[in-house]
């Protein structure tokens, strides 16, 4: 049951990450205004931001490349209202969900909050697929390689080193 605004501004702040994607348009611009965004939201922090990394898309090959981070934060927002506000920040920018796995503006996903494990028809925690995406846990653990995924009981470092080197060699980091 969701919590009203008086019980949120009373939860303790909690750490979560969140992964930044785009592929369309100039995806580096798109991931410094959605950070922008996200650190305009009341009750948002963000603590550590990694560095941009480019790696081939996921889903039908003939897309451009996409540029990935991850971005720590600290929020009294609980899940489904930090969600919503992701949602929010992705229509802003201009995200219109289409096919699976294909390109876009912008894509942002929670993928860790704070140890909690839940499952619902919109949000899953952690994130499903984080543990099998390299441009995922490459950024991700550049920021908190100690970061705890609380199903599978590993930290982010022991996930990134337990993908194929293929898919750790497909993620490469840019210059700033």
């Amino acid at each position: 049951m969701p919590l009203g605004p008086a019980a949120i501004t009373e939860l303790k702040p909690v750490i979560v990450y969140v992964g930044l994607g785009a592929n369309l348009g100039d995806p580096r611009r798109q991931l410094e205004e959605a950070l922008a965004r996200l650190a305009a939201v009341e009750e948002v922090e963000v603590l550590k931001v990694s560095r941009f990394y480019l790696n081939p898309p996921l889903g039908p090959p003939e897309q451009p490349w996409y540029v990935n981070a991850v971005a720590q934060f600290r929020t009294r927002l609980e899940p489904e209202e930090l969600w919503r506000a992701l949602r929010q920040v992705e229509r802003n920018l201009g995200r219109v969900r289409g096919e699976r796995w294909g390109p876009r503006i912008i894509d942002l996903d929670l993928l860790l909050y704070n140890g909690v494990i839940m499952s619902g028809p919109d949000l899953t925690l952690p994130h499903p697929e984080m543990h099998r995406r390299a441009f995922v846990l490459a950024p991700l653990a550049e920021i908190a390689p100690q970061a705890w995924h609380p199903v599978l009981e590993k930290t982010v470092g022991e996930l990134l080193a337990d993908l194929p080197e293929d898919d750790r060699n497909a993620v490469h980091k840019t210059e700033s």
